[in-house]
């Protein structure tokens, strides 16, 4: 693979990728040559990825069950959970830099394919009868820190080899694959490990990170690099990487309200099922028909974003769902004890708009970083995202155990709306989309 410095950044003229691929449709949303065969190349990737992603899932949601069955411990999942999310959120910025050092097809390879023998090697432990507790945190642990290379490595590379205005449908892409994963894998995963057994699961992530891998090495991906990063620290790194973001002051904005948006929303998902049995008073299968309305509503909100392709306004678009997200949540906390139907209705309806936040923000993002530093940019993303969630959830936890669960869910929704309402307020967040 040949290496490319990026012609938007060291060409005055090539002043933005939308203005590339208008005035030249041979050319990729970063302002590379745009390969005849783009189309193939991008459905062996995402191919790949989605036969991983299902595997994962349904690997996933085995450990998560095994660790139920057999501990019955909240404490456990939590600590499980914990696992599973700290490593990317504080690793990302270290997987940027290294995307934009080395050659990013390379990485996704290495990080699939490490994930895929540690889930081997943990299979052919458990059929040997020596599965225990620490052994799924390294398994969760080591799942999570190839996700921190691998994500900033994959959205760094997809301005190269899509036009911009395919850009925020491949974005969403990973969104739409990861809601029909939700709904369909966890099932999958229960059917093999009650008939095939525990170590069955494990074998079949390994098939599908091998899948993934084959999938990269069919396709070929253009090698953007920057000098400069080889010759500083990592501190300097990831400063250049937040001064990519920041010398574009709409950007910086977007990111930190979608990082509240996280923050604010995140316990949310852990505080779902409480307020079906304690709040509705359901049971399982009503905590799992609320799970699935979501899911459902993710699928069809990335389904809506990929053929509709999200218009000229994004940021507007963000703002939107960040309004319809706190009303919904809010009117969940005004419901009625008796109430449930109306309940699964506002999961969907917020599930919905939450599919209208990461696609449009990675794009808005990948228009205005320059690509030898999408890498870092990314990865400072990811770390904000990822430590924004599980922080919320601790802080929203203890509220909701002080106010209740009903008023919570007002309180959370009302804090959402509020930042739907005034996000798009500021004057370089709105030229975002005059800029596009």
């Amino acid at each position: 693979m040949t290496q490319n410095t990026h012609p938007r950044s060291s060409a005055p003229e090539a002043t933005s990728s939308r203005d590339c691929d208008i005035a030249s449709p041979g050319l990729s949303a970063a302002g590379l040559p745009l390969a005849k065969n783009w189309l193939a190349i991008i459905s062996f990737i995402w191919a790949g990825q989605a036969a991983s992603m299902i595997t994962s899932f349904a690997a996933g949601y085995a450990i998560v069950w095994y660790v139920t069955e057999s501990t019955g411990s909240a404490l456990a999942l939590a600590v499980m959970n914990l696992c599973a999310m700290l490593p990317m959120g504080l690793l990302s910025p270290f997987g940027g830099i290294v995307a934009d050092k080395h050659n990013r097809k390379l990485i996704m390879i290495v990080a699939d394919g490490a994930v895929g023998l540690i889930s081997l090697a943990a299979g052919l432990l458990i059929l040997a009868g020596d599965v225990s507790f620490p052994l799924l945190l390294a398994l969760c642990i080591a799942r999570s820190v190839g996700q921190a290379f691998h994500s900033p490595a994959m959205m760094a590379a997809m301005p190269m080899l899509v036009p911009d205005k395919h850009l925020l449908r491949i974005n969403t892409l990973d969104q739409l694959l990861a809601s029909i994963a939700s709904i369909g894998a966890p099932a999958f995963g229960i059917f093999l490990y009650t008939t095939l057994g525990f170590a069955a699961v494990m074998f079949l992530d390994f098939l599908g990170a091998c899948v993934a891998v084959l999938g990269l090495l069919l396709a070929k991906v253009p090698t953007v690099v920057d000098p400069a990063a080889a010759q500083q620290h990592v501190g300097a790194n990831l400063r250049d990487g937040w001064r990519a973001v920041a010398k574009t002051r709409g950007l910086l904005l977007l990111i930190g309200g979608v990082t509240l948006g996280m923050f604010i929303f995140g316990p949310l998902s852990a505080l779902c099922p409480l307020m079906t049995y304690d709040y509705f008073q359901g049971d399982g299968y009503m905590a799992a028909l609320g799970e699935a309305a979501f899911g459902i509503g993710m699928l069809v909100g990335s389904s809506i974003l990929m053929v509709w392709g999200g218009g000229k306004r994004l940021a507007g678009l963000i703002a939107v769902a960040a309004a319809i997200v706190g009303t919904a949540t809010a009117a969940c906390g005004l419901l009625p004890s008796s109430a449930f139907p109306a309940f699964v209705v506002l999961m969907g309806v917020m599930a919905v708009a939450c599919a209208w936040f990461n696609g449009p923000l990675l794009t808005l993002m990948q228009r205005h970083v320059p690509d030898e530093k999408m890498g870092r940019a990314m990865g400072l993303f990811f770390a904000l995202t990822g430590l924004s969630a599980p922080l919320g959830v601790a802080v929203g936890g203890a509220l909701a155990e002080t106010v209740g669960i009903a008023p919570f869910f007002l309180i959370d929704g009302l804090a959402c709306l509020a930042l739907g309402l005034v996000l798009y307020l500021p004057r370089s967040v709105r030229a975002l989309d005059k800029e596009a």
